[in-house]
């Protein structure tokens, strides 16, 4: 028959063992799942920034100082005296024009609007 300490000695082998295996396979889960999240987020990076957004929001800070402009990933929102006026979109897949989110003006446009039109629609907006 088999000591205890023989016991003990098999008992600890086989922890041993097992705890090799769960560490070698959690750490290829791991390293899938770093690289998914890496491959996702360089992936978000890589795609295009919405340059007509960054254009209009120049245009604004350039021609309108009184109001603040927030840039989102999809929209930028124009405040006043910390009280949002409209959000501005660019999206060609939706039709130009304006819609309502509650009080604020949702206005789109499907390329760089020109001063003019940026003038006209936060005017109305207030």
């Amino acid at each position: 028959m088999i000591d205890g300490k023989w016991w003990l000695v098999i008992l600890s082998a086989v922890i041993i063992a097992l705890w090799l295996l769960a560490s070698t396979r959690g750490t290829k889960n791991v390293r899938n799942n770093k690289n998914t999240r890496a491959m996702s987020n360089s992936a978000i990076k890589k795609a295009s920034p919405n340059d007509a957004l960054q254009k209009t929001a120049m245009v604004l800070e350039q021609n309108f100082p009184d109001y603040q402009v927030t840039r989102r990933s999809k929209h930028l929102l124009i405040s006043k005296l910390n009280k949002k006026v409209a959000m501005i979109t660019i999206d060609k897949s939706i039709a130009a024009g304006q819609r309502r989110l509650g009080e604020v003006p949702i206005i789109n446009y499907h390329k760089v609007p020109s001063r003019a039109q940026l003038k006209t629609n936060l005017q109305d907006a207030q």
